[in-house]
């Protein structure tokens, strides 16, 4: 069964063209890689849990709207060459930098999902 690695993003508002393009970017260097599937989606109905919700999760700040990401593999080694190939691209070496980011990545949540259920 595939492998997925999700993410959960904060990203303001006034950025989110920049995080678009970036991410363009980087789906073209994943799927190029041999990832199944790149998706981007921007939180359109997003509220604030009473204990927990995605905004709680990333400290949602004023002006920021929450990225939910996702990418799906042929399987867990797949996703560890890919994302080897991936971390080792020259194309990747601008984005990685944390001062060119158009997010604040210490607030990024982001894991490995072994897939069950693909209904």
């Amino acid at each position: 069964m595939a492998y997925v690695d999700g993410f959960v993003v904060p990203v303001p508002k006034a950025k989110l063209d920049a995080y678009l393009a970036m991410s363009r970017t980087c789906g073209a260097i994943w799927r190029e890689l041999g990832a199944l599937e790149f998706r981007e989606c921007v939180g359109d109905d997003v509220k604030p849990g009473k204990w927990t919700s995605f905004p709680q999760a990333v400290d949602l700040q004023e002006g920021e709207v929450v990225v939910f990401s996702w990418i799906i593999y042929e399987s867990r080694a797949s996703r560890d060459d890919i994302n080897d190939k991936v971390m080792k691209d020259p194309r990747m070496a601008d984005m990685m930098d944390p001062a060119k980011m158009p997010f604040d990545g210490k607030r990024m949540i982001y894991g490995g999902y072994e897939m069950k259920i693909d209904a």
